[in-house]
């Protein structure tokens, strides 16, 4: 049997009255990465958005299936911790939150949902030590608060250390390549290149082939107002990079 971890059918969503996804069909199997591609306004982040829950996105239509349950009906802190994390697009600053308290506080709080022992700080400490390396991130980081000072690299990669800390099943990658210079981009990306098993799935979301050159994809969808217009391999990416998205608009023309 097939290993399903996320099922859409049909799914369409608005935000303030106005429809932004208009029957997204899309399904990700344990083990694969799917690249969400297509031109600004098209529905990319919108369609993350309604994956986490956030409650500015209402689903007006169609379902979401996540290992096999119903994923709409759960509140973003169960949907967080059943497995699915969100890697932001602009990653915002929490000051007088410390690194260290935050990270406890979130791996715990998994480890509570899952049955499990709170991680001590021993071995939480030794946690941090390990998944920061797969990111090189500098331990003076992981001493402030999250994200505070944080240059653009930075951020991101305290992003993919978040990811590296709770293991989700499904990763939302929400143009993780924004902003970062060639370094950063091989650093992020290589952490999440390590970071897939068999196990999970992850859907990466951009604009540009720069980044999946590092992260392969097994699929790569093209999102074009709202809805899901052309799927294939990992040379669809390289054809979108070639010609752009402008051949989207006449063939959807017609």
């Amino acid at each position: 049997m097939e290993n399903i971890l996320l099922e859409i059918k049909n799914l369409h969503a608005s935000i303030e009255g106005k429809e932004i996804l208009k029957g997204i069909d899309l399904t990700v199997k344990a083990g694969e990465v799917h690249a969400i591609m297509g031109p600004n306004g098209s529905g990319k982040s919108t369609l993350s958005s309604v994956l986490v829950g956030n409650p500015a996105f209402t689903v007006t239509e169609g379902t979401v299936m996540y290992k096999g349950k119903n994923l709409l009906d759960r509140t973003p802190e169960d949907r967080s911790r059943a497995g699915i994390f969100l890697s932001f697009q602009y990653p915002v600053e929490i000051p007088g939150v410390s690194m260290v308290n935050f990270m406890r506080a979130a791996v715990n709080t998994h480890r509570e949902y899952w049955g499990e022992e709170p991680v001590s700080a021993t071995d939480f400490l030794k946690m941090m030590r390990d998944k920061r390396k797969l990111v090189e991130m500098d331990s003076k980081l992981t001493g402030r608060s999250v994200n505070e000072g944080f240059s653009g690299g930075e951020k991101k990669r305290n992003e993919i250390f978040q990811m590296a800390m709770l293991h989700p099943s499904l990763s939302i990658l929400d143009e993780t390549d924004s902003g970062l210079d060639i370094d950063a981009l091989r650093i992020v990306a290589n952490g999440v290149n390590k970071l897939k098993t068999p196990d999970n799935a992850m859907m990466v979301i951009t604009h540009y082939q720069r980044l999946l050159d590092y992260i392969k994809p097994d699929v790569v969808h093209v999102l074009f107002k709202g809805r899901i217009v052309k799927t294939a391999g990992s040379e669809l990416a390289l054809e979108l990079e070639e010609k752009g998205y402008d051949w989207l608009k006449e063939e959807n023309a017609r």
